[in-house]
């Protein structure tokens, strides 16, 4: 019986183990880039992506709306919180995506969409993540990639706040919207077409 019973235990040691071990695979990083739906749907579909969440950070109030936020006075941007498997991607890589996706020399906008909340941003949650975007950003405006210099921020995580259920999965929820159509259909194609080799396999 004890043998039993000690074999059960080290069993679920070892169970233990493999759990931390996976899920210290695991990292998040937070990034602008205008309209949290195009972002999302981008970075759903990249390989060693396990999560994609749109919300708020880099604002001064507490658990703002999203009418609240749209108003351009609560000091935050629309993010996407992307949790992803390090042996998969990497940070670099995230980068790479964002830094394709989305204009990131225009100021507090993209598009249409003008205001604050729209802004260029990545916040940083340790050293490696804010040095691989200064890196990335430097890179980028050296070999004059873009015809203006980049404006992204790069900034100190500090809190990140969900949206409201009904922007989580914009995209693949409302496909047949015009702004579904006409804005975040063409990012993704770019995206698919320079990341062939990188997206998930539906």
């Amino acid at each position: 019986m004890k043998n039993i019973l000690a074999i059960c235990l080290f069993a679920l040691s070892l169970n233990g183990f493999a759990q931390a071990k996976k899920t210290s695979n695991l990292e998040t990083i937070t990034v602008g880039g205008g309209c949290y739906w195009c972002v999302e749907a981008v970075y759903e579909n990249l390989n060693g992506v396990k999560s994609v969440v749109s919300g708020f950070s880099g604002g001064k109030v507490a658990n703002p709306t999203y009418e609240e936020v749209c108003t351009g006075t609560t000091g935050h941007a629309e993010v996407v919180q992307i949790t992803y498997d390090k042996t998969v991607t990497d940070i670099n890589e995230i980068f790479q995506v964002f830094f394709t996706v989305h204009d990131p020399t225009t100021l507090n906008r993209q598009g249409a969409d003008v205001g604050t909340q729209y802004r260029s941003v990545i916040f940083y949650k340790n050293e490696e993540q804010k040095k691989a975007a200064q890196s990335i950003i430097a890179e980028l405006n050296k070999a004059k990639v873009y015809d203006s210099p980049i404006v992204t921020k790069v900034e100190p995580f500090t809190k990140f706040y969900k949206a409201e259920d009904y922007h989580q999965n914009y995209y693949a929820n409302n496909k047949s919207q015009p702004y579904c159509k006409m804005v975040i259909q063409p990012k993704i194609e770019k995206f698919e077409k320079v990341f062939k080799s990188k997206l998930k396999k539906k």
